[in-house]
């Protein structure tokens, strides 16, 4: 299947957005029709991303009115566009942990990203220049869950697997076990490089084998094109590579910037987004010592401008 932005049938009723290149913002969704009605796996950035979306699908909802909304986690890429689907007879359903994170104030600290100064600033205000975040207003799930929750959608089951924290707090997968279809959020980010913001980055890696476990074929990950288990395996083997690389260097004593300056990336070098090994090695100490504040977010982003700049950590 190609990586080009719009509608794609993968089959069985299920559909996906897509929206390259899958960096920072880019993130797909989901439909799943069933007799009459449909649900959608998450929304997009802002309300002109989300608007272009929900009139490209509008010849399968026209059909099969939207009954609910699925928000894989909290990250503005996957929640902002909520407002445009919240209606009577909608349900907007997201994990307990997931919900928690979706407020106002998550539009106020990207906002104020975009104004620092110095390398930072600059890479930030680049990240978001192609969206407009000053208009959204907040919208959470009207349902909420822990776990595990069956949902029916005109008569198909669809199942909600509650596999965080690992990139979020509250990271859920969408599981359509009648098309062999997943939805998989930001659990997977495909052609580009999985950013760890909660952790613990062995519970995401637990994931990965969960998918793998799983009786599915077509995979729509949160970034990047539609994939099947060879693009989950790849992102259990770079978690696995940055757990192995970080926790040695964590044992040998070295501060997490001397961890992130000495871990050559190899083969991942090359890939986009490469610069986020920074948060993932925070992110394993972290896990590592609970206690530890190894750097605050803004030397993160500082790190992630300066390895983007310069192609890599090496």
């Amino acid at each position: 299947m190609s990586f080009d932005k719009g509608l794609q049938d993968l089959g069985n009723g299920c559909f996906v957005w897509l929206q390259p290149d899958g960096g920072w913002g880019w993130s797909n969704c989901g439909l799943v029709v069933g007799d009459g009605a449909s649900l959608m796996v998450d929304t997009l950035m802002d309300l002109a991303l989300t608007r272009e979306m929900l009139d490209g699908i509008a010849h399968v909802t026209t059909a099969a009115p939207l009954t609910a909304v699925v928000n894989t986690h909290s990250d503005c890429d996957h929640c902002f566009g909520n407002e445009l689907v919240a209606a009577d007879g909608v349900e907007i359903i997201a994990s307990q942990a997931a919900a928690e994170l979706m407020t106002q104030h998550a539009v106020d600290e990207l906002t104020a990203m975009s104004g620092l100064g110095g390398r930072v600033g600059e890479y930030t205000e680049a990240m978001f220049a192609p969206f407009r975040i000053d208009d959204i207003t907040v919208t959470p799930p009207t349902r909420t869950f822990s776990d595990r929750l069956s949902l029916h959608v005109g008569g198909r089951a669809v199942e909600l697997i509650e596999v965080g924290p690992a990139h979020t707090a509250g990271d859920v997968l969408i599981h359509v076990p009648d098309a062999d279809v997943l939805y998989a959020g930001d659990i997977l980010f495909i052609d580009c490089t999985p950013i760890i913001w909660a952790g613990p980055p062995r519970r995401w890696v637990q994931a990965c084998d969960l998918i793998l476990d799983m009786p599915v074929t077509t995979i729509v990950p949160g970034h990047g094109p539609v994939t099947d288990k060879t693009g989950v395996a790849g992102v259990r083997d770079y978690l696995a590579f940055v757990l192995t690389e970080a926790t040695k260097r964590f044992d040998d004593g070295l501060t997490v910037s001397e961890a992130i300056d000495s871990i050559d990336l190899g083969e991942y070098s090359a890939m986009p987004g490469s610069g986020r090994i920074a948060q993932n090695v925070v992110a394993v100490y972290r896990a590592l010592d609970p206690t530890a504040l190894p750097l605050t977010p803004i030397e993160v982003f500082t790190r992630i401008a300066e390895i983007d700049a310069g192609g890599g950590v090496r």
